[in-house]
């Protein structure tokens, strides 16, 4: 088999300068390119990483998903509970995926070579780039929603764009609105992971300000704290044993609304210096941030009753009803750079690694991110969003699979690995690298997959139609396709590897942390 060096195979510009990452004369060009290769220098600090959950916390989606479960038919105490118990999970499972790509200073996609093997890597990171792509363009168009309001207060006529004019489903507004933001979103991403940090460096702390200003003023116009309900629970009070099995559903809820950006974290944390600082970061991003967001929500969406005679759950919803054109564009444009913000950091950067992994020649993480969202316009995004069936069905089964590839993942670096990883070997072809396995492939992780997906799989999906059907009700168990795909493919890939050893057994003398190129830093 022929070798590469990368110096004969790059012919096009990256974003991360040659001379800020370990290429080695001997790492195949297949494998690498300056935006894959190892960091020299690992610069983000424990804020960066804060500010990263604050971005991907901050959004409308946060903001729903947090004031939902109070429909779920708990008590208030009960919801924070689950609140506190989902996002102290996520913390966790976050701290573990965090840990290879910090310490080895590569993207998810590149640490998944030593589990899946040089060529399987291929697999996780087209499945990811996949739904970062969904995502993104769903996302793109609900920011695009909150612009139209902006653009429908201050340019009266605009609502002709908004109802007389259509294009693939979408109106003349909407396209200008949606090509504004993936303009806007493109410029950023563009500039690099310098500009990314320093945008979620500032984006987290302005819809928290937002936020504050917001909820001060409904509770002055509610007439003060005292004339607010905070108990936002519908429907009939559960007793304690029926309210169990609703707040291990809410906690499920938690931990799955955060399954994308936990998996491929990696991509961020190895631009950390320290794994002392990603953890602290991780402390303040998201159980101490997650919490005062989720009481700012509660405070203002229980607000909404007394001031708008209904409650109000979508937060571009309660903006525009306060009708105020300073408060519209405020809130309007406060919203749209939070959802800018939390897709950039969960389905621009994932994708920009992902699919440069799948051909680093030919793929730099810009082309791999203008894969992506040139793939959101093509989806249409705002036609399938509006499909229940549609959107529950795609993203369900492809979200399913996250789970197994994360218990994949960890059970390769922290079960049978031991954290001892030859990262030299993540970057040959050679059949005498430690990864190279069967063709490139490991066929215990590739089989693990497959077994845990198509379980996963199926509990998010089957449930449904079985109800239809009129069979049974299990429609419970989709809320849990997650953990029943991560505890699944942790398990099936070390009982495969515990009958048939694929991975290599190092030991610390003949470990290689980048080969001494970058320290283990704990």
């Amino acid at each position: 088999m022929t070798s590469i060096s990368v110096e004969e195979g790059i012919q096009h510009s990256h974003t991360t300068p040659q001379d800020e990452v370990i290429i080695k004369s001997d790492y195949d060009a297949r494998l690498a390119n300056s935006d894959l290769a190892p960091l020299k220098k690992q610069t983000w600090s424990w804020y960066n990483i804060f500010a990263f959950w604050m971005s991907d916390v901050h959004s409308v989606g946060g903001y729903v998903t947090a004031g939902s479960l109070f429909a779920l038919g708990i008590a208030s105490w009960q919801v924070l509970l689950a609140l506190i118990v989902g996002i102290v999970i996520v913390q966790v499972f976050v701290n573990l995926v965090a840990k290879p790509s910090q310490s080895m200073g590569v993207p998810f996609p590149v640490t998944t070579r030593f589990v899946f093997g040089v060529k399987g890597a291929n697999i996780p990171a087209i499945i990811r780039g996949i739904i970062a792509v969904a995502w993104y363009g769903v996302q793109t168009f609900l920011a695009s929603e909150s612009l139209n309001i902006v653009f429908l207060k201050f340019i009266p006529s605009s609502q002709t764009l908004a109802t007389d004019y259509k294009f693939l489903g979408l109106s003349a507004l909407g396209w200008i609105s949606y090509g504004i933001l993936w303009i806007a979103q493109t410029c950023v991403f563009w500039k690099g992971m310098n500009a990314i940090r320093k945008f979620i460096d500032w984006a987290g702390p302005l819809v928290y300000a937002v936020m504050f200003i917001l909820a001060v003023y409904l509770v002055i116009e509610a007439g003060g704290i005292s004339h607010i309900n905070l108990n936002l629970s519908s429907g009939k009070p559960l007793s304690f044993m029926q309210s169990i099995p609703v707040i291990i559903t809410a906690i499920a809820l938690v931990v799955s609304y955060f399954a994308g950006p936990m998996l491929n974290f990696g991509d961020f944390s190895r631009y950390s210096h320290t794994y002392k600082s990603v953890k602290k970061g991780n402390f303040w991003g998201l159980p101490v941030n997650f919490l005062v967001f989720s009481l700012l929500t509660v405070i203002c969406a229980s607000a909404t009753e007394p001031v708008f005679g209904k409650l109000i759950t979508d937060p571009i919803e309660t903006v525009e009803q306060i009708g105020a054109p300073v408060a519209i564009l405020l809130g309007g444009l406060t919203f749209v750079i939070a959802t800018v913000g939390i897709n950039i950091v969960a389905n621009f950067v994932s994708p920009a690694f992902d699919f440069s992994h799948v051909n680093p020649q030919k793929i730099s993480w810009r082309a791999g991110g203008m894969i992506a969202a040139i793939g959101s316009v093509v989806i249409t995004p705002w036609n399938w969003y509006a499909n229940d069936q549609a959107i529950h069905y795609t993203l369900d089964l492809l979200g399913s699979l996250i789970g197994p590839l994360f218990g994949i993942l960890i059970a390769g670096y922290f079960t049978i690995s031991k954290q001892l990883v030859a990262v030299d070997d993540m970057f040959t072809m050679s059949p005498k690298g430690h990864y190279w396995y069967h063709k490139g492939f490991n066929p215990n992780a590739v089989l693990a997959l497959a077994i845990a997906g198509v379980i996963s799989v199926a509990s998010a999906i089957a449930p449904s139609p079985l109800k239809q059907l009129g069979l049974f009700d299990i429609t419970w168990i989709s809320n849990f396709s997650w953990f029943i795909g991560a505890g699944l493919g942790y398990v099936l890939f070390v009982i495969l590897e515990r009958r048939n050893p694929q991975m290599p057994q190092l030991d610390a003398a003949s470990q290689d942390v980048n080969n001494g190129a970058l320290p283990a830093n704990n």
